[in-house]
């Protein structure tokens, strides 16, 4: 009953099945591994933004350019604070507000996006603090310039003067007559009453969309896994059926069709 299974159709099923298996397992277990990369970076960034919190602050310039292994750190600057914008919609605590990002003009020629604080309620110059006057020293977390789209950042367009949805240098360098940090600095402390606005950890270290998208196909690996050993046994099932049908005598014959001769 079972010689169909030495058959050339059914040795391309056998083959396809025991191919098909493996490597699935493998491609799941790959997109697995890729889920808990993502969990062990998130929290790896999430222990360096805590720890360098108490770890002394380093020169600007020796902090630069910014990547996973220095966004957090604590860095100084000094210089003087320039032109001030507003970035709405900001969320901090369960409450919405705006950041206040005053750029610090730095003796290197380029000026420092530097968050001073947050806000509650909407963006509203009126309700801003007057940035300190003349030279000054700022102490605060580095972080890199944000992506809009990503992480909750706006990517809102026409906003009113003098406010920006996104701290970034492509998005800073229409706003201001000058050179700008591809980085930005929030302050360890907030300014002149304002609430401190923590570090978030370094880019592409989250949690994020991407991760779930791993754990997800691996679901779905696995799960075809699950689908290739179905629809064998059913083939199987269905097989073994018919062959015992035959012998039972239960299978119709297909009648011959008749051919008209007349027909050309």
């Amino acid at each position: 009953m079972y010689r169909f299974l030495l058959t050339p159709r059914w040795w391309g099923i056998n083959v396809f099945v025991l191919l098909s298996i493996p490597f699935c397992i493998f491609m799941g277990s790959w997109q697995l591994g890729r889920f808990e990369d993502r969990v062990q970076d998130h929290r790896t960034a999430t222990e360096q933004v805590s720890e360098a919190r108490h770890e002394a602050p380093r020169p600007l310039k020796d902090m630069l350019p910014v990547d996973k292994a220095t966004s957090g750190k604590l860095v100084t600057a000094s210089g003087t604070y320039g032109k001030q914008l507003l970035v709405p919609g900001r969320e901090l605590d369960g409450k919405q507000g705006f950041y206040v990002l005053t750029l610090l003009r730095t003796g290197s020629g380029e000026a420092l996006p530097v968050v001073r604080g947050w806000l509650p309620g909407s963006a509203d110059a009126a309700k801003v603090p007057a940035p300190p006057a003349g030279e000054v020293t700022i102490t605060g977390a580095l972080q890199a310039s944000e992506t809009p789209g990503d992480n909750g950042v706006s990517a809102q367009g026409g906003l009113p003067a003098g406010q920006t949805s996104a701290i970034s240098a492509a998005s800073l360098v229409n706003l201001v007559p000058y050179d700008v940090y591809d980085a930005w600095v929030t302050l360890a402390k907030g300014d002149s009453g304002m609430k401190a606005v923590p570090a978030a950890a370094p880019p592409d270290s989250g949690l994020d969309l991407k991760a779930f998208q791993n754990l997800g196909y691996t679901a779905e690996w696995f799960a075809f896994v699950g689908f290739v050993i179905f629809m064998w046994f059913r083939l199987l099932r269905r097989e073994v059926e018919s062959a015992r049908d035959a012998e039972l005598g239960l299978v119709e014959e297909e009648e011959p069709v008749a051919v008209d001769a007349a027909v050309q």
